[in-house]
């Protein structure tokens, strides 16, 4: 198992609420990460039909099994537990009772805000970030390498092959659950949704234009995105828009939580692929986006993260609000520096907006400019949102 950042800040939250619940993508590694960090609990998998039906049928009863320290796999698939687990830690008083993992940000997130509200610490666990990779000796020479191999955990654990690996997660998890979700009748049109929406990564959405070509309506498209959203599948950069009115664009960017999934989508089949496909400036985008997430939510943190484009065309492909203050990033997939990759931060700082931090993120080496610009390598996007190396 290779370490993961997150768990310095699930041992601190066990200090702080009786219960701790992670969310992230199907495997993401959350029970890997729990059982290894927390091996005198006990260990509970909702997905097992049986477990299940006897929690659904008499929770109090099945509960009475495990009074405090255990964990609760995929809670999602029983959610109305949370209530009864509500009235056991309040009565209790002892701070990392139970550990809650969940899979369906929208199965999840009502049940827990009305049960759990200030017994809970809530946080999220994405797959592999660069910098964990790093601190386990595994490296890759260039960004086309860590887009095509992914960063789920097995891939690295079993040396599974990248193409047949997410073909296999495509079918067996993404699908799976969508069906579970919505009453999925035509599995080829949401196929070809899914691979139409991989084609706009680091776009702005346009609901029109993709219920054009998929052949469904707005409200479908709109219905899929969020349960792909919800399932930790995509996730949605919004815009930055706060003092500047009509001017700007106002539609998030959608992004994949792990590019090699992403790559499949493509039809990207074989690594050398990568740097030779017409979106390899949106591929590069799509992971250092998600490294900066993934650093900020190894940390327990809101992201805060966003991008900004006005209707003159002046971009910041990345934005971090720090208080009052705004770090601008902008992303090149280019490996050699050119100076016309300072412009739209110079740009935005003078006329739009100071901002604290300026970077520009691309393939090379690291650099730092008179006028406080700096320039650094993909690999290193962990210094710009302080990622904590355990």
């Amino acid at each position: 198992m290779i370490p993961r950042h997150l768990q310095h800040e699930l041992q601190t939250q066990l200090n702080e609420y009786p219960i701790v619940t992670i969310v992230g993508p199907r495997q993401a590694g959350k029970t890997t990460l729990v059982r290894s960090v927390l091996p005198d609990y006990a260990y509970v998998n909702l997905e097992n039909p049986e477990v299940r039906q006897f929690a659904t049928e008499d929770p109090k009863a099945f509960l009475k099994q495990y009074p405090q320290r255990t964990i609760f796999d995929e809670i999602q698939r029983t959610p109305h537990l949370l209530s009864y687990l509500q009235e056991i830690v309040d009565q209790d008083n002892v701070n990392g009772q139970f550990v809650l993992t969940g899979s369906h940000q929208l199965l999840l997130r009502e049940a827990v805000t009305q049960s759990l509200a200030g017994r809970t610490g809530l946080l999220h666990l994405l797959p592999l970030s660069i910098a964990e990779l790093s601190d386990a000796n595994v490296e890759f020479d260039t960004p086309s390498d860590y887009l095509f191999q992914g960063f789920l955990p097995r891939i690295y654990d079993q040396a599974q092959r990248p193409h047949t690996a997410y073909a296999n997660y495509f079918q067996t998890y993404v699908e799976r659950d969508v069906r579970q979700l919505i009453k999925l009748k035509d599995v080829i049109l949401f196929e070809k949704f899914m691979k139409l929406l991989a084609g706009r990564v680091g776009q702005v959405i346009n609901y029109q234009s993709l219920s054009n070509d998929v052949g469904v309506d707005g409200m479908t498209i709109k219905a899929w995105l969020s349960i792909l959203e919800a399932s930790y599948v995509v996730f949605r950069l919004p815009p930055y828009f706060e003092n500047f009115g009509k001017r700007v664009i106002k539609t998030p960017k959608i992004y994949f939580t792990d590019t090699g999934l992403l790559c499949y989508l493509l039809g990207i089949e074989r690594v050398e692929q990568v740097g030779r496909d017409p979106l390899i400036g949106n591929l590069f985008e799509n992971l250092v986006v998600l490294e900066a997430l993934k650093t900020r939510y190894n940390r327990g943190l809101t992201p805060n993260l966003y991008f900004f484009r006005d209707s003159q065309g002046h971009e910041i492909d990345l934005l971090h609000k720090q208080g009052s203050a705004l770090m601008g990033v902008e992303i090149k997939a280019a490996s050699t520096w050119n100076a016309s990759f300072k412009r739209t931060l110079q740009h935005f700082d003078h006329h739009l907006n100071a901002l604290a931090i300026r970077a520009v993120v691309y393939s090379g080496q690291a650099l730092e400019f008179s006028d406080g610009i700096k320039a650094l390598s993909y690999k290193d996007i962990g210094q710009l949102f302080g990622e904590v190396n355990t």
